[in-house]
């Protein structure tokens, strides 16, 4: 088993403001704007850095990630 530290990355985007991804977990959390916070579960390392490189976060959330892997919310919407 690996351990890892999960790293966190402020972004510049109208739907998000941080992303955390630990890639021994295979754990994506999302930080929402509206104060929202999800992890969504067994996201490849692949699917995070397509996340962080895309010029439109939201775009890429809503094809990529939304809908597509298994998610809890961690903290509703303030």
């Amino acid at each position: 088993m690996t351990l890892t530290t999960p790293t966190t990355v402020a972004v510049h985007s109208a739907l998000l403001t941080r992303v955390t991804y630990d890639i021994g977990e295979s754990l994506l959390q999302l930080e929402f704007c509206d104060g929202a916070i999800y992890a969504y579960f067994a996201v490849p390392e692949a699917v995070h850095r397509g996340l962080l490189g895309a010029g439109s976060k939201g775009l890429y959330f809503n094809s990529q990630i939304r809908r597509c892997f298994r998610y809890t919310c961690l903290r509703r919407s303030e």
